[in-house]
């Protein structure tokens, strides 16, 4: 089986070297907001995963999507399941101080002692998580197969390398995790997991991207070109209840941009159907302040594919 596994320091941009090498190599990307959602999928809403459980409930996911796929993991202590998933890539993405701080102004918008202060804050989130998770809050040197320097190198080098070591290492030429592998693996974490009250469900799997309209996909399209990361409707907001509070109307936006913590919603249709998602978003904003979303009309997308020559693959609306 293929599997990487790209973490780094607060500040590092590891999941945009994930993100390359997955588009690199040809793998599917995993990042710790997907991985979360799986886990929700694999043991139900409403039942929190304790921190000494998550490695195992993250095994058992990846160890059922390595038998259908190769992936990146962009994901910060991952690592740790080398020993339960064997032939696995770890890489680690570090730099000094100033440079990390000089990411968060540029990806944050912020002056520089506000990066510094919040560079403190994800730093010393990230120990205590990873404390809780793993046991450890720093990760040692030994526990990864490649530690790379940001300092000098940009994404792209950093992404070029770790694809340089999973082919010279013989990592692509790994067939998928076979199903007697798999359910010697299951077998193991499940009954630890048993004695977390955690009985997994083997729901998780990675989402087919099947665009409701061919504008989502060009829309992607311009996301990947500047190595944005996005997910595709992970996430849907009741909007309206009935007397007993069952759920009679829901909205899902169409992408999250994890990385701003933004949701976009396009909207290219004949203008009854914008009203009624304009009154969606409304009633979105309303019910949760705390969500940001952005709605993109239709002159606002055509002047987007107009811009990048796109306007003959968009289907009419």
């Amino acid at each position: 089986m293929g599997l990487i596994v790209v973490s780094g320091q607060a500040g590092c941009r590891f999941e945009e070297v994930g993100r390359i090498t997955a588009a690199r190599l040809g793998f599917e990307l995993l990042t710790e907001s997907q991985i979360a959602a799986a886990m929700e999928r694999e043991v139900g809403p409403g039942n929190p995963v304790p921190a000494k459980a998550y490695a195992d409930v993250a095994g058992i996911i990846l160890a059922r999507l390595a038998t259908q796929h190769h992936c990146v993991i962009a994901a910060d202590g991952l690592e740790s399941l080398h020993g339960s998933l064997p032939g696995m890539l770890r890489a680690y993405i570090v730099a000094p101080e100033a440079a990390r701080i000089g990411n968060l102004m540029v990806d944050r918008r912020v002056d520089r002692p506000i990066a510094r202060q919040l560079l403190r804050e994800l730093q010393q989130q990230r120990n205590e998580i990873r404390r809780k998770r793993f046991g450890r809050a720093t990760a040692s040197a030994d526990s990864f197969d490649l530690t790379l320097n940001a300092e000098q190198l940009a994404s792209e080098q950093m992404a070029a390398l770790i694809e340089e070591a999973a082919r010279s290492t013989g990592l692509l030429e790994r067939g998928f995790l076979s199903a007697a592998a798999e359910a010697q693996l299951q077998f193991q974490m499940r009954l630890r997991l048993a004695r977390h009250g955690l009985s997994p469900t083997g729901a998780a799997a990675l989402p087919r991207k099947a665009f409701a309209h061919p504008s989502e996909e060009i829309f992607a399209h311009l996301l990947d070109f500047y190595r944005i990361p996005w997910e595709y409707e992970p996430r849907s907001f009741p909007v309206q209840w009935d007397r007993e509070g069952k759920v009679l109307e829901a909205f899902t936006p169409d992408f999250y941009l994890p990385e701003m913590d933004l949701y976009v919603e396009l909207t290219t249709m004949k203008q009854s159907l914008v009203t009624r998602k304009n009154r969606k978003v409304k009633l979105l904003r309303e019910l949760y302040p705390q969500i940001n979303i952005q709605v993109f009309y239709q002159k606002d997308f055509e002047n987007l594919i107009f811009k990048y020559g796109l306007a003959g693959r968009l289907a009419p609306a």
